[in-house]
């Protein structure tokens, strides 16, 4: 992480509440040789991993629906989301990360993922790098209903659909979740289903 471009980094630590959050103030050298005094809030909640789990067979995928309250604060009228299967590493590497999730939120038992990114969610505010996978799925794999973890206070709704209503789902705005996209994308663009 070494380079010229900044120095005098200070940081003061907001809130621990949850996740971290950090007040960085720090000197950056601009393009044009000066020094300029800069501040930013950084959120620091750790990496996490998520997965678009597909059955070539049925021609469907798998998704979750759960509430989320910042995106009810900004203009998402019930705060549900649809979304894919995902979590936080805890201290997993990123495979473990999203074979865990999987039996947690869809209650499918998978054993064989693949990579197909990584990429930082919000890099102007957050530390977070998200993992991104696909995973095949067959019923045979199902050992729960999923739902989440009742510790956790998780209440997600558990949603297999096919394929093509999920793209027009895409298409007509009602996906509007930046992870779940990707991997829809991913999976549109590399024909993962034909």
């Amino acid at each position: 992480m070494a380079t010229n471009r900044i120095k005098n980094i200070v940081s003061k630590l907001l809130s621990d509440n949850y996740y971290i959050l950090k007040k960085l103030t720090f000197d950056y050298l601009m393009k044009d040789g000066k020094w300029v005094t800069q501040a930013r809030e950084v959120y620091d909640r750790g990496d996490g991993a998520g997965i678009l789990l597909y059955n070539k067979e049925k021609q469907t995928v798998i998704l979750t629906k759960q509430f989320r309250m910042p995106t009810y604060m900004n203009d998402n009228d019930d705060g549900f989301l649809v979304e894919i299967a995902a979590g936080m590493l805890d201290k997993d590497n990123p495979k473990a990360c999203v074979i865990r999730e999987t039996e947690e939120e869809v209650g499918y038992r998978i054993k064989e993922v693949k990579k197909v990114y990584e990429a930082y969610s919000s890099p102007g505010v957050m530390t977070e790098k998200m993992h991104f996978f696909i995973g095949e799925y067959t019923d045979a794999m199902k050992v729960n209903d999923g739902g989440g973890l009742d510790s956790e206070h998780e209440d997600i709704e558990v949603l297999e659909m096919p394929f093509k209503e999920v793209v027009n789902m895409l298409n007509t705005g009602k996906i509007v979740d930046t992870r779940t996209i990707v991997l829809l994308q991913y999976a549109m663009i590399n024909k993962l289903l034909e």
